[in-house]
């Protein structure tokens, strides 16, 4: 194991200093390969820190701990360095197949046309069953109905809105749109679905969702609970979920910058976050929370009234759709260590120690006001671990 593998691995899904990167990346120091990955935003490419191509302005360099979540964030694999070569697969056939679909949505691959192009439609199903939580053809489809929608709201009839987007006849837009959308095409200029989309942050990307009314999600790609947290809202909102633009997201995206950059503390957009009574309860306790400041479980189950729920409490905590926008990062044991976290316990202290850093002494201060002295220490200490 080299010295900066035992330094910080990846198993930890954190990653280095942003200084100590891009010092191993400029100098190609392959004893940091494995450790993070450097996506290039002018090329679309992300790498290993050892690869021997020319290297990019820092300013249009993105770091991330794992592959993975270099392809949600929209790279894909440099065939210099071959950074998902590791097993012997071709290390870019999902971003050539993505960039495909999204270059033209409407058109149909077909098993065949992904033998042709030297894929197995049953890998093409089993990668993106793992990471989409659909099959191939299911977000293919789903792409032509989101445009679809989105024209027919625009104006278009029904029949250029279907035979511009891929579907051959009339009849067949129909029974698609029956089966994903769950009506009939002509009652869809008020129609609404979820749409996703993908948000880059410094702690890695971000899927979110929104309706008509506003966020219904956002979450970090790697969440383990994911694909749950989709199929929660469907028998919420009883609305299927289709890649696509939305309003609310783009200024999400604004806001999320924002608050990374300490410039936000607090988002005022809409939300939609349906749940059992207790959950929304518990949601509704958690915006109170101020930034920087946190609060334990326990103390969270006395101010709804549920002194003795407080595993009730954790529970509604990690079902919480929307990471940063109902602030469960802010909630810890009572002791003070930092309990869990949807997202991964080293996403929670970052977020502690980047609001903690954002407040002016005195705030910082009065906030700890009240906490003991083990507790103020144990979290300042696991909150600079993380920086």
């Amino acid at each position: 194991m080299t010295k900066a593998i035992e330094r910080r691995g990846p198993a930890e899904g954190s990653l280095p200093s942003p200084g100590e990167m891009r010092r191993a990346f400029a100098r190609r120091d392959a004893s940091y390969d494995g450790v993070f990955f450097t996506g290039v935003k002018t090329t679309g490419v992300f790498c290993r820190p050892s690869c021997p191509a020319r290297r990019p302005l820092a300013r249009n360099v993105e770091y991330f701990p794992s592959v993975r979540e270099a392809l949600f964030a929209g790279f894909r694999a440099c065939k210099r360095c071959r950074p998902l070569d590791t097993d012997g697969r071709p290390p870019d056939w999902v971003g050539r197949l993505l960039a495909e679909v999204e270059s033209d949505p409407g058109r149909r691959l077909a098993a065949r046309d992904l033998r042709e192009r030297g894929i197995q439609p049953a890998r093409a199903r089993r990668w993106f069953l793992r990471h989409w939580g659909m099959t191939f053809h299911a977000y293919a489809r789903a792409r032509r109905l989101a445009q679809a929608l989105g024209a027919i709201r625009e104006g278009a009839s029904l029949d250029d809105a279907a035979l511009d987007h891929g579907f051959e006849s009339l009849s067949g837009f129909r029974d698609a749109f029956a089966r994903v959308l769950r009506g009939a095409p002509g009652r869809s200029r008020s129609a609404d679905c979820i749409r996703l989309g993908w948000i880059r942050t410094p702690l890695g990307p971000m899927v979110a969702g929104a309706t008509s009314a506003g966020i219904c999600l956002l979450e970090f790609t790697d969440r383990r609970m994911l694909e749950a947290q989709l199929r929660s809202l469907d028998r919420r909102l009883g609305l299927p979920a289709l890649p696509g633009a939305s309003e609310h997201i783009e200024r999400l995206r604004a806001a999320l910058d924002e608050y990374f950059a300490g410039g936000r503390r607090e988002f005022d957009l809409p939300l939609v976050a349906p749940g059992t009574p207790f959950q929304e309860r518990v949601w509704q306790e958690l915006r109170r929370i101020p930034y920087g400041e946190t609060c334990s479980y326990g103390e969270l189950a006395r101010r709804i009234g549920r002194p003795k729920a407080i595993r009730a409490v954790a529970r509604a905590n990690g079902m919480n759709r929307m990471a940063l926008l109902i602030p469960c990062h802010r909630v810890v044991e009572t002791d003070g260590g930092l309990g869990g976290y949807g997202g991964g316990v080293w996403r929670k202290r970052r977020l502690i120690a980047l609001e903690q850093d954002h407040l002016a002494p005195g705030q910082r201060q009065e906030r700890s006001r009240g906490w003991s002295g083990r507790r103020r220490s144990r979290l300042r200490a696991e909150a600079l671990q993380a920086r």
